[in-house]
């Protein structure tokens, strides 16, 4: 009987021992994945889909946090530096990046986009101007065009082949089927803002230019191209006037930037109020969700349809 109760508690043992080494091989292969650090969720969104779970992919600007104000923190510094690849977004979208000393190879996607300039109409809209006011002639929200996505997609692919070349066919293979789904959403779009009753949607920030011109609608904002801008009773008075007159049925306003002005006017006007997602980043419920720029995309698409009366 001693015996077996040995045999049996040497038995429990080993299974602890075996447990406690897979458990730390699985560690070590996690902490030897390289790491790539990405500043904004389109750029996450490819390279997550591009290189699977062969990479470590860092998201510098955490979920829930709006880019436009982001400081980074020790913690994301010391990731950045860890990364053998950064990939930021560029186009003056992230202050932070200036003076920033990086010590591995470091992407401005913004470089290799065809990048839309802002008319005059589309600078800040309001009476009081101070140190937070972007008067860029840039508009940074480049990824909202699925031509510069698929660019972006080309150049993060040949990047990721570069620092783990034993997965080139599995990137090739994620690249393609990537593009095939924004040659989709293109198609989606094209179709789906075809023949409609109404030519501009209203929102509280102008940040969805490049949906706008690729499809052909027109876009008039509360406060122009900032988003910390307070706008003028003229503007607001202008927008309600806008609305009523052709019937406007939803009013916008986006993630990260305050509703109040927007929601002044969809009361006055008595129409509805929505948000879109021009997704420089996604909230934190919406990652836990696990949303993709395809399925927030497919989303914002239903919306804006629905805000021009679309057949």
């Amino acid at each position: 009987m001693r015996d077996f109760r040995k045999v049996i508690f040497l038995l429990i043992v080993a299974l602890f021992l075996l447990e406690m080494f897979v458990a730390k091989q699985d560690e070590k292969v996690k902490v030897q994945k390289p790491m790539v650090a990405v500043s904004t969720f389109s750029l996450y969104d490819i390279t997550k889909h591009i290189s699977g779970d062969t990479l470590e992919i860092i998201n510098i600007i955490p979920f829930g946090v709006d880019p436009h104000a982001y400081e980074p923190t020790p913690k994301s510094m010391a990731d950045i530096v860890k990364s053998k690849l950064v990939l930021y977004s560029g186009a003056g979208l992230e202050p932070w990046t200036d003076g920033f000393e990086f010590k591995n190879r470091v992407i401005d996607i913004s470089k290799y986009m065809s990048l839309r300039e802002l008319n005059s109409n589309e600078h800040e809209q309001h009476d009081f101007h101070d140190s937070q006011c972007a008067h860029s002639k840039i508009d940074p929200h480049y990824w909202l065009d699925f031509s510069n996505m698929a660019t972006a997609t080309n150049l993060i692919t040949k990047e990721l082949i570069k620092i783990s070349p034993s997965n080139e066919l599995l990137y090739l293979t994620n690249r393609d089927n990537y593009l095939k789904m924004l040659q989709k959403l293109d198609a989606d779009y094209q179709k789906a803002l075809t023949g409609c009753n109404l030519d501009t949607i209203i929102v509280n920030h102008n940040a969805v230019g490049y949906l706008a011109k690729r499809y052909g609608f027109h876009v008039e904002s509360l406060s122009g191209f900032s988003p910390e801008a307070e706008p003028s009773a003229k503007n607001m008075a202008r927008l309600i006037s806008h609305v009523r007159e052709h019937s406007v049925p939803t009013v916008f306003f986006e993630t990260f930037v305050s509703d109040r002005a927007i929601k002044s006017i969809a009361e006055e006007a008595k129409v509805s109020v929505d948000v879109l997602q021009p997704l420089g980043n996604i909230t934190a419920d919406e990652a836990k969700a696990k949303l993709t720029y395809e399925r927030m995309m497919y989303i914002n698409l239903e919306k804006i349809s629905k805000a021009l009366m679309c057949r």
